[in-house]
């Protein structure tokens, strides 16, 4: 075939693709409307699992995956912003790691609502401003995103996703490098890089801001300054990037979750998350833990948090490997309900392929 041939080829491909991409849309449609009449979720991190996944299996090539995964995404994004006006707040403004975070998850079709701090977030989704919300709950470096936990403590939202995004800080400035006396960035990022900023940016004033998009906003309003951030900020803010990957650890990543009002059925991996307080007494916590290995449940995760309601008794955030409808896991619940002062389930969700 001739380049004319190929382009007609390309041509009737793009026809048929069109006709099936709308038709797909239409029979999504309805899906959402029977969930609307039934007052279903419309976001299902189980179904979209499916979906993802039999995408996968059913790529032979030459598109990569992860190339047949972000098509995929933004046609089902695509599909959610006409089932319903989507809205899914974070912590912003634009650009910051949890807003790419929930890009990666959501797509580009649905609206973004930016919000100034995490309870902020919460706070969208518990007055139905906002459909969900996208938070950070720890980082594989700096640990627990401890404003997190305590909304937790506060508040019926349950998770019903979670999503693993790669991070890489970059020196941003507009500036000449040599001239930068004060930089801003979020302080787990400072935390993030510390090593290379002692090696190389010695002297240099740190001013921890809420957010890193926030520090490269100033940094392209103020003179001599800089800003570590990413590469889209630099983008949207108009600054050079006078060093990549400065994070002191290689495979830098940040765990995030999604907020909604309540969490969806078993996708065959999952995982469920637990806040629970125990009475104050010797090996209290000990026995709480000895019941999940009893019943066979793996803890990826376990945190503290010093309790509002008495001072130095505690809450405990733990993770387990399954999902609450499981047998195991709810053998396990129904004996924690005895031993502990307060138990909650936070929600149960499909485990992230990146976990």
């Amino acid at each position: 075939m001739n380049l004319d041939d190929l382009r007609k080829r390309i041509d009737e491909l793009d026809e048929q693709l069109i006709g099936l991409l709308n038709e797909r849309t239409r029979a999504a449609l309805e899906i959402g409307r029977l969930k609307q009449e039934q007052e279903q979720e419309i976001y299902v991190p189980s179904r979209e699992k499916t979906v993802l996944d039999r995408a996968k299996k059913l790529n032979k090539g030459p598109l990569k995956n992860e190339s047949v995964l972000a098509i995929y995404r933004e046609i089902m994004s695509a599909s959610l912003a006409l089932e319903h006006n989507m809205k899914v707040a974070y912590l912003g403004p634009m650009a910051t790691f949890t807003h790419q975070a929930a890009r990666s998850r959501f797509g580009g079709s649905v609206e973004y609502v930016a919000c100034e701090t995490i309870r902020e977030v919460f706070g969208h989704v518990q007055k139905k401003s906002a459909d969900y919300g996208v938070v950070p709950i720890e980082n594989s470096t700096e640990g627990a995103v401890t404003h997190t936990l305590d909304e937790f403590a506060d508040t019926p939202l349950k998770i019903c996703a979670e999503i693993y995004l790669p991070i890489a800080h970059h020196l941003l400035a507009k500036c000449p490098r040599e001239e930068i006396v004060k930089l801003y960035s979020n302080p787990q990022v400072f935390g993030q890089c510390r090593t290379w900023l002692f090696r190389n940016m010695p002297g240099v004033e740190l001013v921890p801001v809420s957010s890193t998009a926030r520090a490269a906003e100033i940094a392209a309003d103020e003179t001599a300054c800089g800003a570590l951030a990413s590469d889209l900020a630099a983008e949207l803010y108009g600054l050079d990037i006078h060093e990549r990957d400065i994070q002191d650890v290689v495979g830098n990543s940040t765990r995030f979750l999604v907020l909604g009002r309540s969490f969806g059925a078993p996708a065959g991996n999952d995982k469920t998350s637990l806040l629970f307080g125990v009475r104050h007494r010797a090996g209290a916590l000990c026995s709480a833990l000895d019941i999940l290995k009893q019943h066979g449940l793996n803890m990826t995760k376990i945190e503290s948090r010093p309790s509002k309601a008495k001072a130095w008794e505690y809450y405990f955030f733990v993770d387990v490997e399954g999902h609450v409808e499981d047998k195991a896991v709810q053998g396990a619940l129904d004996e924690l309900g005895g031993h502990c002062t307060i138990l909650t389930v936070l929600g149960s969700y499909p485990r992230s392929a990146d976990a």
